[in-house]
């Protein structure tokens, strides 16, 4: 028995280890964790649809800035731009925010795009941005997963 628990002990220490050795950065390989297409749904409903349209329309003349600078919340669907942008500007504009991400670039942006890092899971912004490519034609779709896998060989 007490072997069993000095074994534990360590299984979970070198997990420990691993994580801190990779840091966050293994938010790349949770990537490939199943999506829950539902909960993205839900998600979506909850956290993005207030801006982005329930139906993924966006805002009414959403390339126009309003008058306080600030771009209207552009459509998730295949009219929007959403599918132009590999995975992990996706996922890092959704954690980040739009400025804060701009931000860490060292460019100066308006956006009105929050961070919902604090409010969603890694793996729930996943799920969202995974309901969101499941409603792209197929042709957007394999558009989208070959920037995906360009940008992947870029870094």
């Amino acid at each position: 028995m007490r072997r069993l628990v000095i074994w534990t002990v360590l299984a979970v220490l070198l997990a420990a280890g691993v994580w801190l050795v990779l840091g966050q950065g293994a938010a790349e390989d949770a990537a490939a964790a199943p999506l829950d297409i539902a909960e993205g749904k839900v998600l979506y409903a909850e956290n993005c649809a207030s801006c982005h349209g329930a139906e993924l329309e966006g805002q009414p003349d959403w390339r126009s800035p309003g008058p306080d600078g600030r771009l209207p919340a552009p459509p998730h669907d295949e009219t929007g731009h959403t599918w132009h942008h590999p995975d992990s500007v996706l996922f890092d504009y959704t954690k980040l925010g739009g400025e804060a991400l701009m931000a860490r670039q060292g460019m100066e942006f308006v956006s009105g795009m929050p961070g919902f890092g604090d409010s969603l899971t890694d793996q729930q912004i996943r799920n969202v941005l995974g309901f969101i490519r499941s409603t792209w034609p197929e042709r957007v779709q394999e558009v989208q997963a070959e920037r995906t896998k360009m940008d992947k060989g870029a870094n």
